[in-house]
């Protein structure tokens, strides 16, 4: 009998070794990406302080307004210079990329490139 493989505890997984390896400081917080079905979420946190210090996020009525839908590629990289510009505002440039255990690819890539383009440097 197959074991059945539970796609998010793989992803856990990944996630998990990532973080032994990745810390945010003041200096250089970490850009965390979370991403479900229908949205995605961003956050820039201080690991040391445990301050999220900017967020964004497709539930967000600015962004939920200008897209139609806020599971695509679209509403991922409007997310992503919308945390960039709240960063770029309170003085953050330099980040590290957690990806969250997910693959950079489609909405995490775009989340990503819409950060750059809005400023943030990774």
């Amino acid at each position: 009998m197959l074991k059945k493989v539970n796609k998010n505890k793989k992803r856990q997984k990944r996630h998990l070794r990532a973080r032994n390896k990745i810390q945010g400081t003041p200096e250089r917080p970490r850009l965390n990406v979370y991403r479900s079905l229908n949205h995605i979420y961003a956050q820039i946190i201080d690991d040391i302080n445990g301050n999220t210090l900017a967020s964004a996020s497709t539930l967000d009525n600015k962004i939920k307004e200008s897209v139609e839908s806020t599971g695509n590629k679209e509403a991922a990289r409007k997310v992503g210079e919308a945390v960039a510009k709240k960063a770029v505002e309170k003085g953050i440039e330099t980040v590290i990329f957690d990806r969250g255990g997910y693959i950079y690819h489609g909405r995490v890539k775009e989340l990503a490139e819409g950060a750059r383009d809005g400023g943030l440097n990774f």
